[in-house]
């Protein structure tokens, strides 16, 4: 049994995408374990780029099974749109592309419960998708699976049950209108006959190819640090994307993970609200946005900047058991002069030993800083590791030796050819 697990190991958008797409050239199968269409995986071939919410990355490669677990929820109408955005292309999904029968929808209620309190003072943030409100859904035990779509008495059961109470909230707290019962059941029983060729038993199917021998890569959306248990609560995704997530969401066994890699930026970034201790508000952060196009490929925010927090990339290391990284957009540092990474956290003007998961503490921390010095050289072009510039290099090395673990793989541009195996 071979399964690989790669993890986004700061706050999402780390490159995933890319660094999947990659791996996925030598394996049989590449699954997704938790997350909606909120996440945004971009991939370069040549001169397309695709950008996938739902489908795993690995679907560029003609010969690799994809699979979407029980811990995904699925929005129906956006998996049907990226199937139909991959064929335009010319990307055949067709017999390769499976759905776990046992993962759950997202609801429009979900999508409307969550932009309306978007809209309050207390707002997170979020992508506005609906995960979160379909999570609740789910560990409240009243979520509709898509198992359920087979059944016409026990989808109209669930969602009249579901919109009795979630009328409720929208007409007395919200004064939003109400949802009609028929309407929805209608829709989604078009969307079971859409779906149904993608639907499986996903476990069951990778189990067995793993007793074959086959080889899994697993992908996370998100990242880490917006892991629901691990991250900066309550500023985070609404399930687990750090590694422990995968077997949950696949249904396999921790016995079958193999290796656990981690993406990171050589720089750090942070969409939606929340704590961000290196973020750089002004002329640093502004450059890094406009020269790494930090702007979110699900919704098109502009994402917050800041310099390279190695303290809490160090605890994702722990917390996910990461071997090797994956070292992303490193080109986009190219013209600073000087390069600052934390590597501490100071509180009440004390160190702190480890990093902090109670919001009070972390938003009122100061980071500790080392300046290394920049390389000021294009390195865009670069294909071996001997070829980057000294600094460069050293920069890499520094952040190596940090977090105890190797950077295996040097993103220095968005397309496939511009990686460096190190």
């Amino acid at each position: 049994m071979s399964v690989k697990v790669i993890v986004g190991a700061q706050w999402g958008d780390e490159g995933k995408g890319k660094i999947v797409d990659l791996l996925s050239e030598n394996v049989d199968i590449v699954a997704r374990y938790q997350g909606g269409a909120n996440a945004g995986h971009t991939v370069v071939v040549g001169d397309k780029t695709y950008v996938l919410h739902l489908i795993p990355s690995g679907i560029l490669h003609p010969n690799v099974v994809c699979v979407i677990g029980n811990g995904v929820v699925l929005d129906p109408q956006a998996f049907l749109d990226e199937v139909a955005f991959l064929e335009k292309l010319g990307v055949n999904v067709r017999g390769r592309l499976f759905i776990s029968h046992n993962a759950h929808l997202i609801m429009p209620y979900h999508k409307l419960i969550d932009s309306l309190k978007e809209q309050g003072a207390a707002k997170i943030g979020t992508t506005g998708r609906g995960i979160g409100p379909a999570y609740i859904d789910k560990f409240a035990r009243v979520g509709v699976k898509i198992v359920d779509l087979l059944h016409r008495d026990v989808l109209v059961k669930k969602i009249k049950s579901n919109i009795d109470d979630k009328n409720q909230l929208l007409s007395k707290i919200y004064h939003s209108d109400e949802m009609n019962v028929d309407e929805i059941v209608d829709k989604y029983l078009q969307f079971d006959k859409q779906l149904d060729e993608f639907i499986t038993d996903t476990s069951v199917y990778m189990n067995r190819a793993l007793k074959d021998g086959k080889s899994v890569l697993a992908e996370g959306a998100q990242g880490a640090m917006l892991d629901v248990d691990f991250g900066t609560y309550p500023f985070v995704t609404s399930s687990n994307p750090t590694s422990g997530g995968a077997c949950t969401g696949l249904g396999i066994p921790p016995t079958a993970v193999e290796s656990i890699a981690g993406v990171a930026k050589a720089y750090t970034t942070r969409v939606g609200n929340g704590p961000f201790p290196t973020e750089q508000l002004h002329e640093v952060g502004e450059t890094l946005r406009k020269i790494g196009g930090e702007y979110g490929a699900t919704t098109g925010r502009p994402r917050r900047c800041g310099w390279l927090d190695l303290f809490s990339l160090k605890y994702s290391v722990m917390i996910n058991g990461i071997e090797e990284v994956a070292l992303t957009k490193l080109d986009v540092l190219d013209t600073f002069d000087e390069i600052k990474v934390c590597v501490g956290y100071k509180y009440e003007g004390k160190r702190l030993k480890s990093f902090p998961l109670d919001l009070c503490t972390i938003e009122d921390i100061e980071p500790v800083y080392e300046t290394l010095p920049g390389w000021k050289s294009n390195i865009s072009g670069a294909k071996a590791y001997g070829e980057l510039p000294a600094n460069c290099r050293s920069y890499i090395e520094y952040i190596e030796k940090y977090l105890e673990a190797p950077a295996k793989l040097v993103s220095v541009g968005a397309t496939r050819d511009q990686t460096i195996a190190h």
